[in-house]
């Protein structure tokens, strides 16, 4: 008897929600299906137009090589791609919501007002979105670019707006916001330089160094697994310094953009084996003691009484 009662009453009101959600979902709801599809495609006709316009409008800079070009046009798609991400959603959801019978207007007064309380807060805000629209126009960095902020330095993973994300070498990742960003050191723009001191003995036949020190620059820059990062061969360029224990010379060379590293590190290992192999000596602090002569001990005659 009570379960017949409360089928009665659970169909009775679903077919009173029935009634009402059905003739909803062919007006209404119909428009909030049109309106998030129309997003939906909104969105990916926006990445393509923004993608090719960006391909067209960005210019080659001088002596810019073809993958610096791909990098500036990737970081700009990404941006506007992102902010034309967010605008959609904003203004696709107003939508939606007033569809459902939502009264959009306190909610975008609300929205002012909300700013106006935290505009002491929204200041660093504009801060953070004006730096990075100067640094996005400037063309500083771009993805992919390894460079140094004050203290931090890393490869640049994301650029938005407001902030910058590095990885560092131990994989540790940063999120700096443009306006905290005082000086920026790209060490990835157009090339790279090796740029080596090393340390040889006095001893050292320095005409014999320089015909080393370039012969093995120019064997790596022949190497066929080396020659395509190497834009001009490492070489000898002067004596930098008389250390305490060793002559110092600095050998330069260009590399591709962030391969200077790896590059520096083979050229170090062939280097040394090289200088094993003609007896050129990289020497290293050492310390002469010297001990002062002792006396010899003399032995004394007892006084007489």
């Amino acid at each position: 008897m009570n379960t017949d009662y409360i089928l009665k009453e659970v169909e009775k009101y679903a077919l009173k929600y029935i009634d009402q959600i059905i003739p909803w979902l062919m007006t209404n709801g119909l428009k909030v299906i049109f309106i998030a599809i129309g997003a939906f495609f909104l969105h990916k006709i926006l990445i393509r137009f923004i993608a090719k316009a960006v391909r067209i409008a960005v210019r080659p800079e001088k002596h810019q090589s073809k993958e610096a070009e791909e990098k500036r046009e990737n970081t700009l798609i990404q941006i506007f791609s992102t902010t034309s991400k967010i605008v959609i959603i904003l203004v696709s959801s107003l939508m939606i919501l007033s569809e459902f019978g939502i009264e959009i207007a306190p909610i975008i007064a609300a929205a002012g007002i909300v700013g106006l309380a935290f505009g002491f807060g929204g200041q660093y805000l504009i801060r953070d979105i004006i730096s990075g629209l100067f640094i996005i126009l400037e063309n500083q960095y771009r993805i992919g670019d390894l460079v140094k902020f004050d203290t931090l330095g890393g490869e640049v993973e994301l650029i938005t707006l407001r902030k910058t994300t590095l990885r560092d070498i131990d994989g540790t990742v940063h999120h700096i916001p443009h306006g905290e960003i005082k000086t920026v050191s790209n060490l990835s723009k157009d090339y790279a330089r090796i740029n080596l001191n090393i340390g040889v003995g006095y001893s050292t036949d320095i005409e014999h160094l320089i015909d080393v020190i370039n012969r093995t620059g120019n064997e790596l820059a022949d190497d066929p697994l080396w020659k395509n990062l190497i834009l001009l061969a490492p070489q000898f360029l002067r004596v930098n310094e008389f250390a305490d224990s060793a002559i110092m010379v600095k050998i330069l060379g260009e590399t591709v953009p962030s391969r200077q590293f790896e590059v520096t590190g083979e050229l170090r290992k062939r280097l040394k084996i090289a200088f094993d192999k003609e007896g050129i000596e990289i020497p290293f602090p050492q310390i002469v003691m010297h001990q002062a002569p002792t006396k010899p001990k003399t032995t004394q005659e007892p006084e007489s009484i």
